[in-house]
């Protein structure tokens, strides 16, 4: 929470200080009569410039060195199947390419998902990933 609060103080400091900026700019141009796109090219890099930095402050980074949480499978119950099953779900395939790409039927397809449901305690897709991922089960 407290790394939150940082980086929008941080972001709310870096706009003040290019609303600043484009103020120092407006008065330079209409004191010295500089050229305006001059000015328009400054203040554009300086904003794509603040929306890379953001961005890649707030992109998920990568994790390194994953390595599934092999107690919570056991402890929950997941068989290997249903661990496969869950992969493709996370990457967002349909029931259809899920059976596809394990060579299995739909309805064995839904029958893994219902019971990954049960065995993570979630109603949605979202949900069952979501859970997953906060027990290590996925990367």
């Amino acid at each position: 929470m407290a790394a939150m609060a940082r980086l929008i103080l941080t972001y709310g400091a870096a706009l003040a200080a290019l609303a600043l900026l484009t103020q120092w700019l407006d008065w330079r141009h209409e004191t010295r009569g500089l050229a305006t796109s001059l000015y328009v090219l400054c203040v554009a890099l300086l904003f794509a410039g603040l929306g890379i930095w953001l961005g890649n402050r707030l992109a998920p980074r990568p994790r390194g060195d994953y390595r599934r949480n092999q107690a919570a499978l056991a402890s929950l119950g997941i068989s290997p199947r249903e661990v496969e099953v869950l992969d493709l779900l996370a990457e967002g395939h349909s029931n259809k390419v899920i059976a596809r790409q394990l060579e299995i039927s739909p309805n064995t397809v839904k029958t893994h998902v219902a019971r990954l449901f049960e065995k993570l305690e979630a109603q949605t897709r979202t949900e069952a990933i979501h859970k997953a991922r906060m027990l290590d089960l996925l990367p």
